[in-house]
């Protein structure tokens, strides 16, 4: 059977499973997930066509029992569900025969995990590749809430049943208190301060207003705050998430895993079927997982206590190439030669560097604004940043995917950050109150429980991590976090990392042409002003 082939009944039935029965691009829609993703596999090793391989292989297979899905139906039939499980069936051997790990990534499915902590949201997003996590916004939301009386944050299970359960209640009880008593004040100083233009809409200046007080005032909450993540994925990374989860110290990070896997199952059984604990993948993991870390943490325990630590809040440029320019100059040329990549970044090492600039400058000059893209030759600069900066920051930054990144545990043993716009004022000692009886609670809890006493600390203190990542990524980071709607904080640090890369390689600095190196009062007014005016636009369009 040939593309172009397919009789009126065959077109009638591949019209429900494909957008179009004759073009050579097209979506397949309908299908579960399993049968499009063992579609995939065979697809690679078939000479026919995705549609004609559907129908020749699935739909007209009387050993897959398929053809009774062309009958819409809310419920699936016994026929169905034997198809489905041949598909799974199809899929496992492959995984477990083959060890063909890719078509993991042909399945997917959206995830929803909520009312977790703060700290699991970070460990989900841990796992950056192949998944797309969105994170409810401590900016546009109020965390104030309460449900039947009590503040929304985890209460973790050992410290629960500790010694410690009365302190890590009261701290957390006294950080939400804290933060919603400070919401209403801090609101009436900045509208004092930036009262309301005439021409600017209420509502987009009550937006910008609220951002505004509420990214003051995140580092108030605990770790342990609660919120609500989707997550889209593919099956290869739920199953990376999923055992990673799995292994984690915390009971908050397993009882997420083993409820990702057990409703994962129920969508894409085959895909995370190598997850469960019963598995001898998911053993392997396990015992390399737990070995490498021992012998890690021992070895650090021996020969890196006394390292000197990072106690000053900043950005460090800490690793770069001095040849990142002519290795960055070469890949350029690279696509518009016969020439190898070694020989023309030895050539351009002879270059003036007027003609260097001209080279570097046809590789940003076009670009109009921060969305296009710089060539794929900036990604051979690499740079290594170490950071300590407060926690809140780095759960924006953090969500950053194609880089390396790593952090340490957070403590109260970095100092912390204080709005600037509550400093000098009566706010600023109920705030400093709060982070003071944050950091009492976490010295007490740490002595004995390192790890659970992570939930108790405010969202303020700062946290040590480090980024690597190359020129391009670092390119869109900068230019996107240091528009005037960021927050502060990780403002400064996108417009920071620019700065010592420009200094340290000048010729580079041509690449951050869309960094904002500018301070706002307001930041979020201009993103709401031109909100509204959209919503307008779209208003009309629709009348």
């Amino acid at each position: 059977m040939s593309e172009g082939e397919f009789t009126e009944s065959q077109s009638k039935i591949l019209e429900r499973f494909v957008t179009n029965t004759s073009e050579n691009v097209f979506v397949l829609r309908n299908l579960p997930e399993v049968i499009k993703g063992a579609l995939f596999s065979r697809y690679s090793r078939s000479t026919l066509g995705l549609r004609a391989l559907l129908l020749k292989e699935f739909i007209l297979n009387e050993d897959m029992a398929f053809a009774s899905i062309a009958a819409a139906s809310d419920h699936q039939t016994d026929e169905q569900l034997t198809a489905i499980q041949k598909a799974q069936n199809f899929y496992d051997r492959i995984l477990d025969g083959y060890g063909d790990d890719s078509i993991g990534e042909l399945g997917s499915a959206h995830l929803a995990v909520e009312n977790i902590s703060m700290l699991a949201a970070k460990a989900i997003e841990d796992c950056r590749i192949g998944g797309s996590p969105l994170e409810k916004s401590t900016r546009y939301i109020y965390f104030d809430q309460k449900v039947a009386g009590e503040y929304l944050f985890y209460r973790e299970p050992i410290l629960m049943t500790s010694a410690y359960r009365d302190l890590f209640v009261d701290t957390c009880n006294f950080l939400f208190d804290t933060y919603g008593k400070l919401i209403p004040q801090l609101t009436a100083r900045i509208e004092q301060g930036f009262p309301k233009d005439p021409a600017i809409s209420k509502g987009a200046y009550t937006a910008a207003l609220r951002a505004k007080v509420l990214d003051c005032l995140r580092g108030l909450l605990p770790a342990s705050a609660m919120t609500n993540m989707g997550v889209l994925g593919n099956g290869r990374f739920f199953e990376g998430l999923i055992q990673k989860l799995n292994c984690h110290n915390l009971a908050e990070m397993q009882e997420i895993g083993k409820k990702s896997h057990q409703e994962l199952s129920k969508v894409i059984p085959s895909f995370v079927r190598r997850s469960d604990p019963t598995h001898r993948h998911y053993q392997a993991f396990a015992q390399f997982l737990e070995t490498m870390q021992a012998e890690i943490r021992s070895f650090a325990e021996k020969h890196a206590q006394d390292i000197s630590q990072m106690f000053q809040p900043g950005v460090r440029l800490i690793e770069y190439d001095k040849e990142a320019v002519y290795k960055v100059a070469g890949a350029l040329l690279f696509q518009n030669t016969q020439g190898s990549l070694q020989e023309l970044q030895a050539y351009c090492r002879t270059l003036s560097e007027e003609e260097i600039a001209l080279l570097l400058e046809t590789g940003c000059s076009p670009r109009e604004n921060r969305r296009h893209k710089s060539p794929r030759a900036l990604e051979l600069a690499n740079f290594t940043f170490e950071i300590l900066a407060d926690f809140g920051a780095y759960r924006d930054l953090h969500r950053h995917r194609l880089l390396t990144q790593e952090r340490q545990s957070l403590t109260c043993n970095y100092g912390y950050f204080t709005p600037q716009e509550i400093v000098g004022t009566e706010m600023e000692q109920a705030y400093v109150e709060a982070m003071e009886r944050g950091k009492a609670a976490y010295d007490v809890i740490a002595a004995e429980l390192p790890e659970e006493s992570q939930y108790v600390v405010p969202m303020a203190y700062n946290v040590h991590w480090y980024f690597h990542v190359n020129l391009r990524g670092l390119q869109w980071l900068c230019e996107l976090r240091s528009q005037p709607a960021g927050h502060p904080t990780y403002r400064y640090i996108a417009q920071e990392m620019a700065r010592q890369v420009s200094l340290a390689l000048p010729p580079f600095e041509r690449f951050f042409k869309f960094v904002d190196f500018e301070g706002y009062e307001l930041g979020r007014l201009g993103a709401e002003i031109r909100h509204e005016e959209k919503q307008k636009v779209d208003r009309n369009q629709i009348r």
